[in-house]
């Protein structure tokens, strides 16, 4: 026991949640100073996150933050483009449909098995 946590690395603990706190207080400003409605922002955050994983630079941020970067909204984007570059690399053009979603498969349904999981402990 004493080896797993002598084995811990606090540091990489520290800077996962603040670049994951980092990531959310951006977004939560942008709702409350500007015009823009929560799906917008969203909408905003899976496109940035595409964008850059596509030009390569969120995996900088993913392997510096692991779960802080990948577990916003804009790691589902990166996700999303990194599927689709591995997909063209194996299928051609029609890797750009499949790769993604075939990327993003587990994270929907892991999030479906969690929503309907809620529904049975919910009382209304």
């Amino acid at each position: 026991m004493s080896e797993f946590f002598s084995s811990l690395n606090i540091m990489n603990y520290v800077w996962c949640f603040v670049i994951g706190g980092v990531i959310c207080i951006i977004a939560q400003i942008l709702i409350d100073k500007t015009k823009l409605t929560p799906a917008r922002v969203l909408v905003l955050f899976v496109t940035l996150g595409a964008i850059l994983g596509g030009l390569g630079i969120y995996k900088y941020l993913v392997d510096f933050a692991g779960a802080g970067a990948t577990v916003p909204i804009t790691g589902f984007g990166y996700n999303l483009a990194k599927g689709a570059i591995k997909g063209v690399s194996e299928n051609g053009l029609l890797g750009v449909f499949t790769g993604g979603v075939k990327a993003s498969a587990r994270w929907n349904c892991s999030s479906s098995f969690f929503r309907i999981c809620s529904l049975f402990n919910c009382k209304t």
